[in-house]
């Protein structure tokens, strides 16, 4: 246990922000997912600029890295373009 009054808020502070990052970072996550499963290309194009967005600001606030969401976002573009 931390014996600093300074630590200690700290330590509150990272668990909350912890939290809070995680919760974020899940959703986007289930986003992916769900576009990954939709076999409809028009509902698959309208889904992707706001995924994209969701992962620009996710990667804008380090919750996951800017290569990491780039990767996604190339990935789900190629995905959505195939579909038929």
């Amino acid at each position: 246990m931390a014996n600093h009054k300074s630590s200690i808020k700290r330590i509150r502070q990272a668990d909350k922000k912890k939290l809070h990052n995680r919760y974020y970072a899940k959703t986007a996550r289930n986003a992916v997912r769900k576009l990954r499963s939709t076999s409809d290309k028009t509902s698959a194009a309208e889904m992707l600029p706001k995924i994209s967005a969701m992962l620009d600001k996710l990667a804008k606030r380090n919750i996951i890295h800017k290569n990491k969401a780039s990767n996604l976002k190339s990935k789900l573009a190629v995905y959505v373009n195939k579909l038929a």
